[in-house]
C-alpha cells in the first residue's frame, strides 16, 4: 500500500491511500478520506466563523483524518495577524477532536514553532511540501514536527541530503498538485534513503498508522 499524505486531486488510485485536501466552501462528499482546513491564501475575514463551523462538523466524521492544510504565509497579502488568529482556532479544533494537522508554512517557521509551543498542542503536526535546509529540518524535528516531501524532492537535488537525515519515523511522502505520480515520489525517496521500495513502503505505512491511527 502506498500512502499519499497530501494531494489536491483524488485519483482513486488502487493500492494507494490518498489524503485529499478539502476546503470548507468546496466540500466533495464523494472523497473517501480527507483533511479539511482554511488555507491562509483563502481566508475571508467575514466567512471565518462559517468555515470553522463546517470544519468542526466534518472533523467529527471518521472520513476526516486531519485538519488542514492550514498555516502561515508571509508572502501573501492576507494580514499575518489574521492568519495567526485563524490558524490558532484550527489548532484548537484539532486538539479538541484529536486530529493531526497538515501545515502550509512559507517564510514563517519561527512563528510556527512559537505558536506550537505556546498552545502546547499534543496532536501530530506535519509540514507538507518541505523544501528547506537541514538546519531548519533539524529544528522542526526537535520541536516535534513531521516533514512531508513531494514536489521538491523530485525537482531539487539539494534536498537529497536533507531527506536522508530525517529519521525514518518522522517523514511522509505526497504529490500535492504535481502531475507526477506518488510512485515516482516513492522511487526517488527509496533511492535517496538507500532502501528497497518495499522497505520504504513499510516505513511510510507505519508512520501513517502511528500518526493517523489507521
Amino acid at each position: 500500500m502506498l500512502y499519499n499524505l497530501h494531494t489536491h486531486k483524488f485519483s482513486n488510485h488502487p493500492g494507494c491511500l490518498e489524503l485529499v485536501n478539502q476546503y470548507p466552501q468546496e466540500f466533495d462528499v464523494s472523497i473517501p478520506l480527507y483533511s479539511i482546513g482554511i488555507h491562509p491564501w483563502y481566508i475571508v475575514a467575514d466567512r471565518v466563523e462559517d468555515d470553522l463551523a463546517v470544519i468542526e462538523e466534518k472533523i467529527q466524521t471518521s472520513n476526516c483524518l486531519a485538519v488542514g492544510e492550514c498555516g502561515l504565509d508571509k508572502r501573501i497579502e492576507i494580514p499575518f495577524s489574521l492568519q495567526e488568529q485563524v490558524f490558532r482556532k484550527q489548532l484548537a479544533l484539532a486538539q479538541k477532536y484529536q486530529k493531526p494537522v497538515v501545515i502550509h508554512c512559507v517564510a514563517s517557521f519561527q512563528e510556527l514553532i512559537a505558536i506550537r509551543n505556546d498552545v502546547k498542542i499534543t496532536v501530530p503536526m506535519i509540514i507538507h511540501g518541505f523544501s528547506k535546509n537541514e538546519q531548519l529540518a533539524r529544528q522542526l524535528l526537535e520541536n516535534g514536527f513531521y516533514l512531508s516531501f513531494g514536489k521538491y524532492l523530485l525537482r531539487n537535488p539539494e534536498l537529497e541530503s536533507v531527506f536522508k537525515n530525517v529519521p525514518d519515523n518522522r517523514f511522509f511522502l505526497e504529490t500535492d498538485t504535481i502531475e507526477e505520480t506518488i510512485e515516482e515520489v516513492y522511487a526517488v525517496a527509496s533511492k535517496y534513503k538507500g532502501k528497497n521500495p518495499e522497505d520504504l513502503q513499510g516505513i511510510v505505512e507505519q508512520n501513517f498508522k502511528n500518526v493517523f491511527k489507521k
